[in-house]
């Protein structure tokens, strides 16, 4: 399949896009070409199935601290004339120079795909039906089962006033599968997903959902032996892959340039400060290929890169756009990313993760004396000014004197970001990515994420539970 044309060449536009960036600091048009497609098969039938297609372009004009935008979902030079007059206005009589723009990259992380690989309508029903038998026949205990399948393939091309113009596809796929599990007279319900930017073929082979079935039927398993989480403070291991969406939240954030540009964020003007525990470094990458955050350019056209945020504890830099780096006088670093063109371009994280370290997982997890062993999570939140943190574990274990005890339901992790980096006290060698579903939001936007983390253990978290 080729990459789809504009409806306009680039050279018509440019000049429109010139005339409004006059006097500013910045200024792009940003356009998007997508289709998507979303499958929901529940309580043995399917219950759900649309497919969307969208268009549409945002211009986008900086000057000083001010951004001022105008987009529409048609494709034309009328509309985009008309919002440039409205992005212009961001200037009001602000004299700025043009900032340089991106160097450019001939890298495409993906290429056009196939339409042959795409699989037809009734192929993904018939695939859901078939998870759905087998989750079924897995287990006697299994009640209920919902599996979901999603995916999106968008084009974007970015425009700047200096007349470099900037491609890129990314496609984007999802599976999900929940099950529920009955047994004397308990009912506990668990899930599993997987995903990337790839084309569909890449996630629907059978060894892939058998193995997330397995996995959401032995999480739901787990559930069903558990007792009520413990409360207070203790020792907490926190396993690989996704666990890591507590970094994400809890110390990510803090570190993207908008937050420290205006002093909202715990880590604004401490770069060369001391903020984790020696052995923790954490990156932010979105240049690793296939991974759900990833991008062969960001959506200001700058290339991904991995980005050092912390280095064996101590603080080396932020996640930056083009505006908030400029007016902190650092360089972007490929985290300028929008939800669609309707939205603003904010600084916001790729795939991040704490680098591996060089001790055994068993050993970590033998060395907790009374504490918890989170091994999944679910959501949370974290307040961005302070630190504090509040996360749900979906599977977790009591652990005393080095031994699983049982696992524990409802069990809470709260602490406070800073603090839990400078707590980490080891570091496992069994580093891994999380399965591709991770999904952040900011200022009302979302969009994909990654995370990653090898298995670690802090020495004090506020567990929450029943007591």
């Amino acid at each position: 399949m080729t990459d789809t044309p504009l409806p306009f060449a680039a050279s018509d536009a440019l000049p429109l896009l010139s005339d409004a960036a006059r006097g500013a600091d910045d200024a792009d048009l940003y356009i998007e070409r997508s289709r998507s497609e979303s499958f929901v098969f529940d309580d043995g039938r399917l219950k759900s199935a649309a497919y969307d297609t969208d268009q549409g372009f945002g211009l986008r004009v900086v000057a000083g601290e001010s951004q001022g935008a105008g987009y529409a979902s048609q494709l034309t030079l009328d509309a985009i004339r008309r919002a440039a007059g409205t992005a212009a206005q961001a200037k009001r009589g602000y004299t700025g120079k043009l900032a340089a723009g991106p160097q450019p990259t001939n890298r495409r992380l993906y290429p056009p795909i196939d339409p042959t690989l795409n699989p037809a309508f009734t192929d993904k029903t018939n695939l859901l039906a078939e998870i759905d038998a087998f989750a079924r026949a897995a287990d006697p205990r299994v009640v209920q089962v919902s599996v979901s399948l999603s995916g999106s393939h968008k084009e974007v091309d970015i425009l700047r006033p200096d007349g470099a113009h900037f491609h890129d596809i990314r496609p984007l796929v999802r599976l999900n599968v929940s099950v529920t599990l009955e047994a004397h007279g308990r009912r506990e319900s668990a899930g599993a997903g997987a995903g990337g930017r790839a084309a569909y073929d890449e996630w629907i082979e059978p060894s892939r959902w058998q193995a997330m079935v397995r996995r959401a039927i032995q999480k739901a398993d787990v559930n069903l032996q558990s007792i009520p989480a413990p409360a207070g403070e203790m020792e907490v291991v926190l396993g690989p892959g996704w666990p890591a969406v507590l970094l994400h939240e809890a110390v990510g954030h803090g570190l993207e340039g908008d937050f420290n540009r205006k002093g909202t964020s715990v880590y604004a003007g401490r770069i060369g400060e001391q903020v984790a525990s020696r052995g923790v470094t954490v990156i932010d990458d979105g240049a690793i290929e296939a991974r759900r955050g990833s991008l062969s350019f960001d959506d200001e056209g700058t290339p991904t890169q991995r980005t050092v945020l912390i280095e064996d504890g101590i603080l080396k830099g932020y996640m930056q756009d083009r505006m908030n780096a400029r007016l902190m006088g650092m360089a972007p670093t490929g985290n300028g990313r929008r939800e669609s063109y309707e939205s603003q371009t904010l600084p916001r994280m790729t795939n991040t993760v704490m680098l591996g370290g060089d001790r055994d997982p068993n050993e970590i997890v033998a060395s907790i004396k009374r504490g918890l062993w989170a091994v999944d999570f679910g959501g949370g939140q974290v307040d961005i000014t302070s630190g504090n943190f509040v996360f749900q574990c979906t599977e977790a274990y009591l652990v005393e004197n080095g031994k699983v005890v049982a696992p524990v339901k409802n069990a809470t992790l709260i602490g406070h970001g800073p603090t839990a980096l400078s707590d980490v006290t080891m570091i496992g060698n069994d580093f891994a990515m999380d399965d591709g579903v991770g999904v952040c939001g900011k200022a009302g936007q979302s969009i994909p994420v990654g995370v990653g983390q090898p298995t670690l253990k802090v020495g004090s978290l506020t567990v929450g539970g029943a007591g």
